[in-house]
């Protein structure tokens, strides 16, 4: 995957001793590297020399050199620049400004969205770590109690933007002026090395911004590489900073760590390093636990279900956010429907007591919008109502909007062990029979469920209370009306 770079690294720090002896940074011309505009989102290019036409410095930054060089599909085109994000969003009139903790600029074409960011420098952090700092561009940062980065907002020069980026591979800048790529802080060498380094000191770095912790294992799932050892060192202890991250934020982390299509690399690499337990506390107590049933198996359903997301994504197939929080979350909903029909609660509404209180749980840690929390709640009742195909069930649970989705996610759980009596093929066969083969399936249905069961007990009459004289028996025409 590195061919072609590994010559050009070699070059580039041949002759050095080690990478503490490195002179940043490293420039690399046009000739000596194989990213061309070709390769680049035309709107991105667009973007570089409207900037640079305006008389600002812009560069194209980060995972979109780190992809072509590994040989990975690239999806965002993020660019930097020396302009404030106000001299942005006025050089762009399709353009609108966001972001408070981290001000930058989304320029939109069509449907696509270009994301351009100021140069950031390193905020100092003084005695008082929720004392706002100010750059002489007049914009701020501050930290939390507990030193957490709050506003990002201190402009700088492009080494000091380098300075302040997560990990080396993600410290590369393409020029557009000459076509040139910039390495600040070795990340070439590191991509050649399959490592991935945090930037500083791992310890602030992490504290600054504990998600820097599941960035990290997002690249390890997503490329391959080992985390360099004293990048890795600490996180284990600082997890619990995660706590303190908005819940609305990791729920977009989460999407992006199991989502991405390297879900159970991920997964395994989150629970190794003390990780997962801050995402889904309650998922990860029941694994932990080693709690299981005949009919479920925890961590095989999770890991079947992140296989069948990992599959469609790697197939070029959509996924939904609801369908990955429904599967990490039904294992709990389970357990807890399981109490509450030990109490004697019956089974739909144990059901609706337990997705509730497995929800409730869950927003603590990752916000869970109501767009997805219902469709949520309707998969987990599709696995309580497929089971029952008699009459016209199976026809209006055909028509179910979430019937797909259901059905799905009832073969994965017949594919991690979970014994439903040839349930998943029934209704595949369903699906794509004729009418008239539907009926015979559900005929067939009818009579197994007759069989085991027995005849059904008619339940008797009540009578109708009459305003009249009472008698012992009806006329036949008071019982035709009854």
């Amino acid at each position: 995957m590195l061919t072609g770079f590994k010559s050009l690294v070699r070059k580039a720090t041949s002759l050095f001793a080690s990478p503490q002896a490195q002179t940043y940074p490293i420039v690399i011309p046009r000739s000596q590297h194989s990213l061309s505009r070709q390769d680049l989102s035309p709107n991105a290019v667009k973007v570089l020399y409207r900037l640079n036409k305006a008389g600002y410095d812009a560069y194209l930054v980060g995972g979109c050199i780190r992809d072509h060089i590994i040989g990975a599909k690239t999806k965002d085109f993020d660019v930097v620049t020396n302009a404030t994000p106000e001299e942005v969003h006025a050089t762009f009139s399709n353009s609108r400004l966001i972001g408070r903790r981290f001000k930058l600029v989304h320029v939109t074409f069509g449907r696509e969205i270009i994301e351009v960011s100021t140069f950031r420098a390193g905020s100092t952090q003084d005695d008082n770590e929720s004392t706002p700092q100010t750059s002489l561009k007049g914009k701020d940062s501050a930290r939390s109690t507990h030193g957490i980065v709050l506003r990002d907002n201190v402009y700088g020069s492009i080494e000091e933007d380098a300075e302040r980026r997560d990990f080396t591979f993600n410290a590369l800048y393409y020029n557009v002026k000459d076509f040139s790529i910039h390495d600040f802080c070795g990340g070439l060498k590191d991509i050649e090395d399959k490592v991935i380094r945090i930037i500083g000191d791992p310890r602030q770095r992490y504290q600054e911004d504990p998600v820097r912790m599941l960035r990290a294992i997002r690249f390890a799932g997503k490329l391959g590489f080992e985390i360099e050892a004293s990048t890795a060192a600490p996180i284990k202890e600082m997890a619990h900073l995660l706590d303190h991250i908005p819940p609305a934020r990791l729920f977009e982390e989460v999407l992006k760590l199991l989502g991405s299509g390297n879900g159970i690399e991920t997964f395994a690499l989150l629970r190794k390093y003390g990780l997962f337990r801050y995402l889904f506390p309650d998922t990860d107590a029941l694994l932990q636990s080693g709690w299981k049933r005949d009919d479920i198996n925890p961590e095989a359903f999770i890991l079947q279900g992140l296989k069948n997301t990992d599959d469609r994504i790697q197939n070029d197939k959509t996924t939904a956010p609801y369908f990955l929080y429904a599967i990490l979350l039904w294992p709990s909903v389970v357990l807890r429907h399981e109490e509450f029909e030990a109490q004697g609660m019956p089974t739909t509404p144990a059901l609706h007591q337990a997705a509730n209180m497995v929800l409730d749980n869950q927003v603590a840690s990752t916000a869970i919008p109501r767009r997805f929390s219902t469709p949520m709640r309707e998969i987990w009742d599709m696995q309580f109502r497929l089971p029952k195909r008699y009459g016209k069930r199976a026809f209006l649970l055909l028509d179910h909007p979430r019937f797909r989705a259901g059905f799905d996610f009832l073969l994965i759980r017949e594919l991690s062990g979970t014994q439903l009596d040839g349930l998943g093929d029934w209704w595949e066969a369903f699906q794509h029979a004729t009418e008239s083969k539907q009926r015979e399936l559900i005929k067939n249905i009818d009579v197994r469920t007759s069989d085991k069961e027995g005849p059904k007990k008619r339940r008797p009459r009540r009578r109708r209370k009459s305003n009249g004289p009472t008698t012992e028996t009806n006329s036949p025409s008071e019982a035709a009306s009854e």
